[in-house]
């Protein structure tokens, strides 16, 4: 089955997107496209505070109405913060718009009895967790833990970043009652595979759960029409105001 997927870096910086096409590719299902971007000029390259997250919102709308257009079935919004995702949801008309939060943790909910979640810093905490509990799954976090590197530097020592997630990991399974490990920021790739081992838990990688909750939505709309309802809460503003105000074109 065809999946054409498109992986949104939503920072202005390309620092990530070789790395991602690289990963993303070893893993996609035989049939899957998948194009990787991030954006242009001068902005924010980390979105480490509410302030960068509303600078980047009419770049990544603008991103998901080209790729819609484009013909791409899902676009992955790439962030754990997840920005944009219900605003992305009501502009796109056919496509699957996923969230590296959400997404893991739903596959968390199904792997586990309680999930961990490791973030880069203690300023991340705050918001994530008002996701996890708008997202339905409160009772399920065991905990956050900050293993206090920043986003950028999550790659540039791989052994420091391993010491730090495997003692955040093991203080959350060995005292706070959790037994699945879920990496809270995109920037924590190649990692899960290692601790995983050592652990003997599940560790989620966000940034693979993503995409692969991409595939999995695109083959449910291919097969089973089943997609994001437009109905409610998705339902997309009304396309004379948007031309009229032309702000994300």
């Amino acid at each position: 089955m065809e999946k054409k997927i498109l992986y949104i870096n939503p920072l202005h910086t390309d620092v990530f997107d070789i790395p991602y096409r690289d990963l993303l590719n070893s893993a996609k299902d035989p049939g899957t496209v998948v194009d990787v971007i991030s954006f242009k000029g001068v902005g924010p390259t980390h979105l480490q505070y509410n302030t960068y997250n509303a600078m980047i919102m009419p770049e990544l709308i603008n991103q998901v109405q080209k790729a819609e257009a484009s013909g791409y079935d899902a676009a992955v919004i790439g962030c754990f913060y997840d920005p944009g995702l219900r605003a992305c949801r009501e502009v796109a008309e056919r496509m699957a718009i996923i969230g590296p939060s959400e997404a893991s943790l739903h596959l968390a909910a199904t792997l586990g009895e309680n999930f961990s979640i490791i973030v880069s810093e203690r300023k991340c905490i705050p918001e994530m967790k008002e996701n996890v509990h708008k997202y339905g799954f409160i009772e399920k976090l065991a905990s956050f833990e900050s293993v206090e590197i920043k986003v950028h530097d999550f790659q540039k020592d791989h052994e420091e970043t391993k010491r730090r997630i495997r003692a955040a990991a093991l203080n959350a399974i060995q005292n706070k009652g959790s037994d699945v490990i879920v990496l809270g920021c995109t920037a924590e790739f190649g990692f899960y595979e290692e601790l995983q081992e050592e652990l003997r838990v599940p560790v989620i990688d966000p940034g693979l759960a993503s995409f692969k909750y991409a595939e999995y939505l695109v083959e449910l709309k291919k097969r089973f029409n089943w997609t994001h309802s437009k109905l409610i809460g998705y339902q997309s503003p009304a396309a004379e105001e948007m031309n009229k105000w032309g702000v994300f074109s």
